[in-house]
Protein backbone atom coordinates (compact mmCIF):
# COMPACT_ATOMS: atom_id res chain seq x y z
CA UNK A 1 0.00 0.00 0.00
CA UNK A 2 2.55 2.74 0.96
CA UNK A 3 3.90 1.91 -2.94
CA UNK A 4 0.18 2.91 -4.01
CA UNK A 5 0.17 6.19 -1.71
CA UNK A 6 3.42 6.79 -3.78
CA UNK A 7 2.60 6.57 -7.04
CA UNK A 8 -0.43 8.53 -5.84
CA UNK A 9 2.01 11.39 -5.22
CA UNK A 10 4.24 10.85 -7.66
CA UNK A 11 1.10 11.76 -10.24
CA UNK A 12 -0.08 14.92 -8.29
CA UNK A 13 4.00 16.00 -8.64
CA UNK A 14 3.53 15.27 -12.21
CA UNK A 15 -0.09 17.59 -12.46
CA UNK A 16 1.31 19.99 -10.42
CA UNK A 17 4.53 21.02 -13.15
CA UNK A 18 2.37 20.43 -15.45
CA UNK A 19 0.26 23.32 -14.46
CA UNK A 20 2.67 25.64 -12.76
CA UNK A 21 5.06 25.50 -15.62
CA UNK A 22 1.88 26.54 -18.46
CA UNK A 23 2.93 29.60 -18.33
CA UNK A 24 6.57 29.40 -20.11
CA UNK A 25 5.79 28.01 -23.10
CA UNK A 26 3.78 31.12 -24.57
CA UNK A 27 5.13 34.12 -22.69
CA UNK A 28 5.59 35.75 -26.04
CA UNK A 29 1.50 35.24 -26.89
CA UNK A 30 0.83 36.55 -23.29
CA UNK A 31 3.19 39.61 -23.76
CA UNK A 32 1.51 40.67 -26.91
CA UNK A 33 -1.84 39.89 -26.22
CA UNK A 34 -1.99 41.43 -22.46
CA UNK A 35 0.65 44.07 -23.69
CA UNK A 36 3.66 43.62 -21.20
CA UNK A 37 7.18 43.85 -21.42
CA UNK A 38 9.76 40.88 -20.61
CA UNK A 39 10.02 42.28 -17.41
CA UNK A 40 6.72 42.07 -16.18
CA UNK A 41 6.28 38.40 -17.34
CA UNK A 42 9.48 37.69 -15.04
CA UNK A 43 7.51 39.52 -12.18
CA UNK A 44 4.63 37.50 -13.31
CA UNK A 45 6.82 34.00 -13.05
CA UNK A 46 8.75 35.24 -9.93
CA UNK A 47 5.27 36.27 -8.01
CA UNK A 48 4.15 32.67 -8.10
CA UNK A 49 7.30 31.68 -6.68
CA UNK A 50 6.81 34.46 -4.17
CA UNK A 51 2.81 33.49 -3.81
CA UNK A 52 4.38 29.74 -3.34
CA UNK A 53 6.57 30.94 -0.67
CA UNK A 54 4.70 33.05 1.07
CA UNK A 55 2.23 29.78 2.08
CA UNK A 56 4.70 26.96 2.56
CA UNK A 57 5.25 27.44 6.65
CA UNK A 58 1.07 27.86 6.87
CA UNK A 59 0.72 24.90 4.07
CA UNK A 60 2.95 22.77 6.29
CA UNK A 61 1.65 24.02 9.64
CA UNK A 62 -1.83 22.78 8.26
CA UNK A 63 -0.33 19.61 6.97
CA UNK A 64 1.12 18.59 10.49
CA UNK A 65 -2.29 19.74 11.97
CA UNK A 66 -4.88 18.26 9.82
CA UNK A 67 -2.89 15.50 8.39
CA UNK A 68 -1.62 15.35 4.79
CA UNK A 69 -4.65 14.13 2.65
CA UNK A 70 -7.40 16.02 3.97
CA UNK A 71 -4.69 19.40 3.36
CA UNK A 72 -3.66 18.11 0.00
CA UNK A 73 -6.69 17.29 -1.51
CA UNK A 74 -8.12 21.34 -0.57
CA UNK A 75 -4.73 22.60 -1.91
CA UNK A 76 -5.40 20.52 -5.30
CA UNK A 77 -9.04 21.21 -6.22
CA UNK A 78 -8.21 25.34 -5.25
CA UNK A 79 -5.07 25.68 -7.59
CA UNK A 80 -5.91 23.63 -10.46
CA UNK A 81 -9.40 26.41 -10.61
CA UNK A 82 -6.95 28.60 -10.78
CA UNK A 83 -5.07 27.70 -13.29
CA UNK A 84 -8.14 27.64 -15.56
CA UNK A 85 -8.66 31.64 -14.33
CA UNK A 86 -5.48 32.38 -16.09
CA UNK A 87 -7.30 31.84 -19.48
CA UNK A 88 -9.57 34.47 -18.03
CA UNK A 89 -7.37 37.03 -17.12
CA UNK A 90 -7.39 40.83 -18.79
CA UNK A 91 -4.66 42.49 -18.21
CA UNK A 92 -0.96 42.24 -16.43
CA UNK A 93 -2.90 43.19 -12.52
CA UNK A 94 -5.41 40.16 -13.14
CA UNK A 95 -3.06 37.68 -14.44
CA UNK A 96 -0.15 38.96 -11.28
CA UNK A 97 -2.84 38.12 -9.26
CA UNK A 98 -4.75 34.61 -10.11
CA UNK A 99 -1.20 33.38 -11.18
CA UNK A 100 0.40 34.61 -7.15
CA UNK A 101 -2.81 32.56 -5.83
CA UNK A 102 -2.41 30.06 -7.81
CA UNK A 103 1.20 29.61 -6.17
CA UNK A 104 0.03 30.02 -2.87
CA UNK A 105 -2.58 27.14 -3.33
CA UNK A 106 0.15 24.58 -4.59
CA UNK A 107 2.63 25.56 -1.73
CA UNK A 108 0.90 22.50 0.00
CA UNK A 109 1.88 19.97 -2.48
CA UNK A 110 5.44 18.87 -1.04
CA UNK A 111 4.62 19.50 2.79
CA UNK A 112 2.11 17.27 2.48
CA UNK A 113 4.00 14.81 0.39
CA UNK A 114 6.63 14.48 2.20
CA UNK A 115 5.18 13.94 5.33
CA UNK A 116 3.69 10.82 3.67
CA UNK A 117 7.31 9.88 2.98
CA UNK A 118 8.30 10.10 6.61
CA UNK A 119 5.09 8.02 7.82
CA UNK A 120 5.36 5.37 5.18
CA UNK A 121 8.79 4.56 4.45
CA UNK A 122 12.01 3.77 7.17
CA UNK A 123 14.79 5.70 7.27
CA UNK A 124 16.68 3.69 4.71
CA UNK A 125 14.24 4.33 2.43
CA UNK A 126 13.48 7.27 2.58
CA UNK A 127 16.00 8.95 -0.08
CA UNK A 128 14.67 6.14 -2.58
CA UNK A 129 10.84 6.92 -2.29
CA UNK A 130 11.85 10.90 -2.12
CA UNK A 131 13.88 10.57 -5.67
CA UNK A 132 10.57 8.64 -6.56
CA UNK A 133 9.04 12.07 -5.90
CA UNK A 134 11.96 14.07 -7.17
CA UNK A 135 11.88 12.42 -10.44
CA UNK A 136 8.04 12.89 -10.79
CA UNK A 137 8.65 16.37 -10.70
CA UNK A 138 11.19 16.39 -12.57
CA UNK A 139 9.13 14.32 -15.20
CA UNK A 140 6.45 17.41 -14.65
CA UNK A 141 9.15 19.69 -15.59
CA UNK A 142 10.11 17.41 -18.47
CA UNK A 143 6.50 16.96 -20.05
CA UNK A 144 5.41 20.45 -19.11
CA UNK A 145 6.89 22.34 -22.61
CA UNK A 146 6.66 19.88 -24.61
CA UNK A 147 2.73 18.77 -23.56
CA UNK A 148 2.14 22.52 -23.52
CA UNK A 149 3.38 22.91 -26.99
CA UNK A 150 1.58 20.30 -28.66
CA UNK A 151 -1.38 21.60 -27.09
CA UNK A 152 -0.62 25.33 -28.49
CA UNK A 153 -0.68 23.84 -31.63
CA UNK A 154 -4.18 23.16 -31.93
CA UNK A 155 -5.47 25.60 -28.58
CA UNK A 156 -5.35 29.24 -27.82
CA UNK A 157 -2.78 30.08 -24.82
CA UNK A 158 -6.20 31.07 -22.84
CA UNK A 159 -7.84 27.56 -23.86
CA UNK A 160 -4.58 25.64 -22.71
CA UNK A 161 -4.82 26.67 -19.48
CA UNK A 162 -8.46 26.07 -19.09
CA UNK A 163 -7.89 22.28 -20.22
CA UNK A 164 -4.98 21.97 -17.62
CA UNK A 165 -8.00 21.89 -15.06
CA UNK A 166 -9.34 18.55 -15.80
CA UNK A 167 -6.08 16.66 -14.36
CA UNK A 168 -6.06 18.43 -10.79
CA UNK A 169 -9.73 17.62 -10.29
CA UNK A 170 -9.22 14.14 -11.82
CA UNK A 171 -6.69 13.33 -9.20
CA UNK A 172 -8.37 14.85 -6.52
CA UNK A 173 -11.36 12.53 -6.56
CA UNK A 174 -9.46 9.59 -7.54
CA UNK A 175 -7.26 10.43 -4.20
CA UNK A 176 -10.26 11.10 -2.17
CA UNK A 177 -11.92 7.36 -2.96
CA UNK A 178 -8.17 6.10 -0.99
CA UNK A 179 -9.49 4.38 2.14
CA UNK A 180 -8.44 6.40 4.62
CA UNK A 181 -6.81 3.30 6.26
CA UNK A 182 -4.76 3.30 3.08
CA UNK A 183 -3.43 6.96 4.08
CA UNK A 184 -1.13 6.53 7.62
CA UNK A 185 0.07 10.29 6.35
CA UNK A 186 -3.32 11.40 8.44
CA UNK A 187 -0.92 11.93 11.46
CA UNK A 188 -1.37 15.41 13.16
CA UNK A 189 0.82 17.09 15.70
CA UNK A 190 -1.32 19.89 17.58
CA UNK A 191 1.50 20.65 20.03
CA UNK A 192 2.77 24.19 20.24
CA UNK A 193 6.01 24.46 17.95
CA UNK A 194 9.08 26.18 19.16
CA UNK A 195 9.38 28.51 15.86
CA UNK A 196 12.70 30.18 17.18
CA UNK A 197 14.29 27.43 16.55
CA UNK A 198 13.56 27.49 13.28
CA UNK A 199 15.76 30.59 12.87
CA UNK A 200 18.84 29.98 14.88
CA UNK A 201 19.52 26.74 14.45
CA UNK A 202 22.46 26.11 11.93
CA UNK A 203 21.79 23.14 10.79
CA UNK A 204 18.27 24.49 9.38
CA UNK A 205 19.85 27.95 8.36
CA UNK A 206 22.13 25.69 6.11
CA UNK A 207 19.48 23.33 4.86
CA UNK A 208 17.40 26.21 3.87
CA UNK A 209 20.27 28.02 2.08
CA UNK A 210 20.89 25.11 0.47
CA UNK A 211 17.33 24.65 -1.06
CA UNK A 212 17.21 28.64 -2.12
CA UNK A 213 20.13 28.24 -3.84
CA UNK A 214 19.31 25.24 -5.79
CA UNK A 215 15.68 25.99 -6.56
CA UNK A 216 17.04 29.34 -7.56
CA UNK A 217 18.74 27.73 -10.59
CA UNK A 218 16.66 25.22 -11.53
CA UNK A 219 13.77 27.57 -11.89
CA UNK A 220 15.60 28.79 -14.77
CA UNK A 221 14.16 25.43 -16.56
CA UNK A 222 10.52 26.23 -15.14
CA UNK A 223 10.53 29.92 -16.63
CA UNK A 224 13.24 31.17 -19.17
CA UNK A 225 14.69 28.01 -20.83
CA UNK A 226 12.26 27.60 -23.93
CA UNK A 227 12.44 31.17 -24.38
CA UNK A 228 16.33 31.19 -23.90
CA UNK A 229 16.49 28.51 -26.65
CA UNK A 230 14.33 30.36 -29.32
CA UNK A 231 16.49 33.42 -28.81
CA UNK A 232 20.02 31.90 -28.58
CA UNK A 233 19.05 29.25 -30.87
CA UNK A 234 16.63 30.73 -33.57
CA UNK A 235 13.59 27.94 -32.56
CA UNK A 236 10.28 28.49 -33.28
CA UNK A 237 8.59 28.31 -30.08
CA UNK A 238 7.76 24.34 -30.60
CA UNK A 239 11.32 23.28 -31.90
CA UNK A 240 11.94 25.08 -28.25
CA UNK A 241 9.58 23.66 -26.38
CA UNK A 242 10.46 19.93 -27.55
CA UNK A 243 14.41 20.53 -26.76
CA UNK A 244 13.35 22.11 -23.55
CA UNK A 245 11.93 18.61 -22.00
CA UNK A 246 15.48 17.20 -21.57
CA UNK A 247 16.63 18.69 -18.99
CA UNK A 248 13.55 17.71 -17.08
CA UNK A 249 13.96 13.85 -18.86
CA UNK A 250 17.45 14.40 -17.06
CA UNK A 251 16.63 15.46 -13.88
CA UNK A 252 13.93 13.30 -13.65
CA UNK A 253 16.52 9.98 -13.86
CA UNK A 254 19.26 11.43 -11.39
CA UNK A 255 16.09 11.80 -8.59
CA UNK A 256 15.90 8.13 -9.49
CA UNK A 257 19.35 7.26 -9.23
CA UNK A 258 20.45 9.63 -6.42
CA UNK A 259 17.51 8.79 -3.97
CA UNK A 260 19.04 4.34 -4.17
CA UNK A 261 22.40 5.74 -4.26
CA UNK A 262 22.19 7.63 -1.11
CA UNK A 263 20.15 4.81 0.60
CA UNK A 264 22.35 1.56 -0.55
CA UNK A 265 25.33 3.93 1.09
CA UNK A 266 23.51 4.39 4.19
CA UNK A 267 22.69 0.58 4.15
CA UNK A 268 26.57 -0.24 3.39
CA UNK A 269 28.57 2.13 5.89
CA UNK A 270 25.86 3.14 8.06
CA UNK A 271 27.16 6.56 7.96
CA UNK A 272 24.33 9.20 7.36
CA UNK A 273 26.07 12.15 6.57
CA UNK A 274 28.81 10.45 3.69
CA UNK A 275 25.42 8.70 1.68
CA UNK A 276 23.17 12.30 2.32
CA UNK A 277 25.31 14.95 2.44
CA UNK A 278 28.47 13.24 0.70
CA UNK A 279 26.29 12.16 -2.30
CA UNK A 280 24.62 16.20 -2.50
CA UNK A 281 28.16 17.76 -2.77
CA UNK A 282 29.43 15.50 -5.32
CA UNK A 283 25.99 15.83 -7.74
CA UNK A 284 26.24 19.90 -7.24
CA UNK A 285 30.13 20.24 -8.13
CA UNK A 286 29.53 18.07 -11.34
CA UNK A 287 26.43 20.29 -12.12
CA UNK A 288 28.28 23.34 -11.78
CA UNK A 289 30.78 22.56 -13.84
CA UNK A 290 28.60 20.86 -16.35
CA UNK A 291 26.83 24.40 -16.55
CA UNK A 292 30.08 26.58 -16.32
CA UNK A 293 31.14 24.39 -19.94
CA UNK A 294 27.81 25.00 -21.88
CA UNK A 295 29.31 29.05 -21.42
CA UNK A 296 31.89 28.24 -23.98
CA UNK A 297 29.68 25.96 -26.40
CA UNK A 298 27.54 27.89 -28.81
CA UNK A 299 25.79 25.04 -30.53
CA UNK A 300 22.18 24.75 -29.05
CA UNK A 301 21.87 21.06 -29.07
CA UNK A 302 25.51 20.82 -27.30
CA UNK A 303 24.55 23.06 -24.84
CA UNK A 304 21.08 21.37 -23.93
CA UNK A 305 22.79 18.44 -23.81
CA UNK A 306 25.47 20.26 -20.98
CA UNK A 307 22.29 21.52 -19.44
CA UNK A 308 20.53 17.97 -19.57
CA UNK A 309 23.75 16.12 -17.93
CA UNK A 310 23.87 18.94 -15.18
CA UNK A 311 20.66 18.69 -14.35
CA UNK A 312 20.56 15.38 -13.78
CA UNK A 313 23.69 15.71 -11.33
CA UNK A 314 22.32 18.31 -9.94
CA UNK A 315 19.08 16.50 -8.78
CA UNK A 316 20.97 13.49 -8.36
CA UNK A 317 22.97 15.33 -5.15
CA UNK A 318 19.51 17.33 -4.09
CA UNK A 319 17.20 14.54 -3.75
CA UNK A 320 18.87 14.47 -0.04
CA UNK A 321 17.42 17.72 0.32
CA UNK A 322 14.10 15.64 0.61
CA UNK A 323 15.44 12.92 3.19
CA UNK A 324 17.48 15.33 5.14
CA UNK A 325 14.53 17.25 5.81
CA UNK A 326 12.42 14.11 6.55
CA UNK A 327 14.81 13.13 8.80
CA UNK A 328 15.13 16.51 10.48
CA UNK A 329 12.00 17.59 10.92
CA UNK A 330 10.85 14.52 13.27
CA UNK A 331 7.19 15.13 13.87
CA UNK A 332 7.02 18.30 12.53
CA UNK A 333 7.98 17.57 8.77
CA UNK A 334 5.73 19.85 7.07
CA UNK A 335 7.03 22.71 9.47
CA UNK A 336 10.51 21.61 8.42
CA UNK A 337 10.34 20.72 5.02
CA UNK A 338 7.70 24.05 4.55
CA UNK A 339 10.48 26.70 6.20
CA UNK A 340 13.18 24.87 3.61
CA UNK A 341 11.03 25.01 0.42
CA UNK A 342 9.92 28.74 1.01
CA UNK A 343 13.57 29.09 1.09
CA UNK A 344 13.82 27.58 -2.08
CA UNK A 345 10.79 29.57 -3.43
CA UNK A 346 12.23 32.56 -2.64
CA UNK A 347 15.42 32.14 -4.45
CA UNK A 348 13.33 30.84 -7.52
CA UNK A 349 11.34 34.07 -7.09
CA UNK A 350 14.45 35.91 -7.61
CA UNK A 351 15.62 33.97 -10.57
CA UNK A 352 13.13 34.89 -13.14
CA UNK A 353 13.09 38.66 -12.48
CA UNK A 354 16.77 38.85 -12.77
CA UNK A 355 17.08 37.18 -15.54
CA UNK A 356 14.22 39.15 -17.01
CA UNK A 357 15.67 42.81 -16.13
CA UNK A 358 19.83 41.18 -17.57
CA UNK A 359 17.73 40.18 -20.98
CA UNK A 360 15.91 43.72 -21.03
CA UNK A 361 18.99 45.34 -20.44
CA UNK A 362 21.82 43.40 -21.45
CA UNK A 363 20.17 41.63 -24.90
CA UNK A 364 22.37 38.76 -23.26
CA UNK A 365 21.60 35.26 -21.78
CA UNK A 366 25.64 34.87 -20.77
CA UNK A 367 24.49 35.79 -17.24
CA UNK A 368 22.24 33.51 -16.84
CA UNK A 369 24.52 30.41 -17.66
CA UNK A 370 27.48 31.95 -14.90
CA UNK A 371 25.01 32.55 -12.53
CA UNK A 372 23.08 29.18 -13.10
CA UNK A 373 27.13 27.79 -12.37
CA UNK A 374 27.20 29.86 -9.36
CA UNK A 375 24.70 28.86 -7.30
CA UNK A 376 25.30 25.27 -7.55
CA UNK A 377 28.93 26.04 -6.93
CA UNK A 378 27.69 27.82 -3.42
CA UNK A 379 24.93 25.04 -3.20
CA UNK A 380 27.82 22.50 -2.97
CA UNK A 381 29.38 24.59 -0.13
CA UNK A 382 25.88 24.85 2.04
CA UNK A 383 25.69 20.68 2.04
CA UNK A 384 29.51 20.20 3.08
CA UNK A 385 29.38 22.74 5.62
CA UNK A 386 25.55 21.04 6.90
CA UNK A 387 25.51 18.30 9.66
CA UNK A 388 22.32 17.78 11.80
CA UNK A 389 22.61 15.65 14.58
CA UNK A 390 19.09 15.36 15.98
CA UNK A 391 15.43 16.50 14.95
CA UNK A 392 14.73 19.82 15.34
CA UNK A 393 11.94 20.01 17.23
CA UNK A 394 12.70 16.55 19.46
CA UNK A 395 15.82 16.00 21.45
CA UNK A 396 15.57 12.08 22.20
CA UNK A 397 15.97 10.67 18.77
CA UNK A 398 19.73 11.04 17.35
CA UNK A 399 20.33 10.76 13.72
CA UNK A 400 24.12 10.13 13.88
Amino acid sequence: MRYFVLALLGLVAVIAYLQRLAISVPTKEIQRDLALTATTMGLVMGCWNWGYALFQLPAGSLADRWGSKPAILLFAVVWSALTACVGLVRDSTELLAVWSLMGMAQAGVFPCATKAIGAWFPAGERATASGVLVSCQALGIGLAPLVTAMLLEHLSWRQTFAVYLVPGLAWAIAYALVPARSDAVAVSDRRPVDWSRLVRDPSMVLLCTQQFLRAAAMVFFMTWFPRFLQETGEMSPTEAGKLAAFPGFGAMLGGLLGGAASDWLLRRTGNRRLSRQGVAVFGMVLCAGLVLAAYFVRNPVAVVALFSVGAFWGTFGGVNGYSVAIDFGGSRIGVVFGTMNACGSVGAGLFPLAIGWAVDQYQNWNVAILGFAALFAGDAVCWAILNPKRPLFEDDDDLD
